[in-house]
């Protein structure tokens, strides 16, 4: 409950509790709205922590299953925020400019990435040595262009697991296609929005820099967990499978080793028949020139 009450008082500190004005408020977050002053809605904090700490659990599972969270802010406020911190846990991001079929369109935009990258690698590498001074510039420009809007995404190779928007109001083409396609969303809703257009509402100031930070980078702790004990796992597996390696490597040793030792008396014992098969020649062989001879005699 202390961590609770200190999460509280940060959230206060940070100005998440301030909404909009009264006139703009939308019905539907009347159960987060603790009260009126001024004429501007306050946000109920209490209600602010239990559905930060609900997505941020979602969230955190989601990254222990490997799958991606894409990170949506085009607002000026969350730009900056979200870039970063999106880029601390290793997460696709969208912070310039939402492109219409972004996820419904997703194999066209992972096309224009492609493009982007190949443009990337020959300028590094000098495969465009040989171009005029003024294609080299305006290649240049393209690839700049791209890697403002598709770099967050470059690395995203399918359709994210999950959407975490800033402002649902001002992101609602993203809000859309991730409806159209089942991806699960979040989003920080602020007094003038539907809280029930996302899977998972975190009631909270949406305009302040302050407070839009608070909130993802509490969501981006939870994620980094997530990751760290997948990766836990993964080593323990590893542990595990080094062990069983080495258990099977022992057995099959041990059972060479007895398969030679079997094999190397049976050597011994055909060894020994093979003598007794010498000695049954001589006899043999005794016998014929005893006869022989006998032969002889009789002539």
């Amino acid at each position: 409950m202390e961590n609770n009450t200190s999460l509280q008082q940060q959230l206060l500190e940070a100005g998440v509790h301030f909404g909009h004005l009264k006139k703009k408020w939308n019905p539907k977050m009347l159960p987060y709205i603790f009260a009126e002053k001024k004429g501007i809605h306050i946000i109920d904090l209490n209600k602010t922590v239990e559905c930060l700490q609900e997505t941020a659990a979602a969230m955190k599972a989601i990254a222990r299953s490997g799958k991606k969270i894409l990170f949506v802010g085009t607002k000026k406020q969350a730009k900056d925020i979200v870039s970063e911190s999106a880029r601390q846990v290793n997460m696709p991001y969208v912070t310039e400019r939402w492109l219409g079929g972004m996820l419904t369109n997703f194999n066209t935009v992972r096309k224009s990435v492609k493009k982007m990258q190949s443009i990337e690698k020959m300028l590094g590498d000098g495969s465009f040595d040989s171009i005029t001074k003024k294609e080299r510039l305006t290649l240049s420009r393209d690839k700049e262009k791209m890697e403002k809007v598709l770099g967050g995404i470059a690395q995203l190779g399918r359709v994210p697991a999950a959407l975490f928007l800033v402002d649902i109001g001002h992101e609602h083409i993203a809000l859309a296609e991730a409806k159209r396609l089942g991806v699960a969303t979040f989003g920080v809703v602020d007094t003038n929005c539907d809280p029930n257009k996302v899977d998972f509402a975190i009631p909270a100031n949406d305009d302040a820099t302050k407070s839009i930070a608070i909130i993802v980078n509490y969501l981006v702790a939870a994620i980094a967990e997530g990751l760290a004990e997948r990766q836990a796992a993964k080593d323990e597996e590893v542990d595990d499978n080094v062990g069983d390696d080495n258990e099977k490597k022992a057995a099959r040793l041990e059972a060479e080793a007895q398969a030679e030792a079997g094999r190397g008396g049976r050597g011994r014992g055909a060894g020994g028949a093979g003598g007794g098969g010498g000695q049954r020649r001589r006899t043999t062989g005794g016998t014929g020139g005893g006869q022989r001879g006998g032969g002889g005699g009789r002539r």
